[in-house]
């Protein structure tokens, strides 16, 4: 049995990628074959390509890229439980541990990956929550800034960043945004307390805004040493993208590692259907339109995902 996808046999820019059939995987003991209806595009998707990750990843033939999936449930390995087919589901793969692409018609992960689909939602938009969305949750939990804290967010605006805001603000923080001036009203219906525009001294302009400095600080935008100066002695800081800056002052430095995680992925999909994280779609293209939809991916300014739907030609 044979699906199609798309991959890539060798690193490099955009044009490396290519739609072709391959075999359909087989689920094992543990886990479910999901069919792909929407996955979106993200910027480890560009690191794949690009052969950054190539030292963490055995020598094969080809691979998927893709770590998102929206479909539903087509196959079920041995014991797995509280899954029947037909389901609609989202999942994340720990790409590059699994190198199971989502990007391609079928996709196997390990149940544990998986979890029920936002009831309200499209697969497109669906296809948006899970790396973001856990990638805030896990984020906010190396934090662990106390209730009514105030924190802040570089990158606010961003896909990631969104998250951050709209779950920091329902933990009970008060949350300082950081993001471009374009975006004060959207970070505001965030759920943001307080705005500050990027600037050439991040720190100084949340200073500004914060006396004494933030209890912590979750950096999405990779200003790294330009920010941790905006934190109070003592305090966190937590870097979305590279290990972040050398600690001083006493302030707990740590880089989030997103794993997936189904309990909260589900309760990531509870809140979707709450209204109380947004779902962001910035277009959709279809498989067969991967390469332009990386190059896309490359510009700035997208204030949601890219999604990738199951059209080949």
């Amino acid at each position: 049995m044979k699906m199609r996808a798309v991959i890539l046999s060798e690193y490099g820019g955009s044009d490396v990628l290519r739609v072709v059939e391959v075999p359909t995987p087989q689920p094992g003991d543990g886990q479910i074959r999901i069919r792909v209806a929407a996955a979106a595009l993200n910027p480890a998707d560009a690191l794949i390509r690009s052969g950054a990750l190539a030292s963490r990843v055995p020598a094969r033939e080809y691979y998927i890229p893709g770590l998102d999936v929206a479909g539903t449930v087509d196959a079920l390995g041995g014991g797995v439980r509280g899954f029947a087919v037909g389901d609609a589901v989202i999942g994340l793969s720990d790409w590059p541990d699994t190198q199971a692409g989502t990007h391609a018609e079928y996709v196997v992960l390990p149940a544990t990956a998986v979890a029920a689909a936002p009831r309200h939602a499209s697969p497109v938009q669906a296809a948006t929550l899970p790396l973001n969305g856990l990638t805030a949750r896990q984020a906010l939990d190396l934090l662990a800034a106390a209730d009514g804290a105030t924190v802040a967010i570089t990158g606010a605006a961003g896909a990631v960043g969104g998250y951050l805001v709209e779950l920091a603000a329902a933990r009970g923080l008060r949350v300082v945004a950081v993001a471009g001036s374009q975006d004060r009203e959207l970070v505001g219906k965030l759920g943001a307390t307080l705005f500050v525009p990027r600037s050439e001294d991040p720190a100084a302009a949340i200073r500004a805004t914060v006396p004494g400095g933030v209890a912590g600080l979750i950096d999405a935008a990779a200003l790294a040493g330009s920010v941790i100066g905006a934190v109070e002695d003592g305090g966190t800081f937590v870097s979305v993208l590279g290990a972040g800056p050398a600690a001083e002052r006493g302030i707990r430095v740590s880089q989030v590692r997103v794993h997936s995680d189904a309990v909260q992925l589900a309760e990531l999909a509870a809140l979707a259907d709450a209204g109380s994280v947004t779902l962001r779609v910035d277009r959709t293209m279809p498989f067969a339109e991967a390469a332009a939809a990386h190059d896309a991916l490359a510009s700035r300014g997208l204030r949601g995902r890219i999604v990738l739907v199951p059209r080949w030609s």
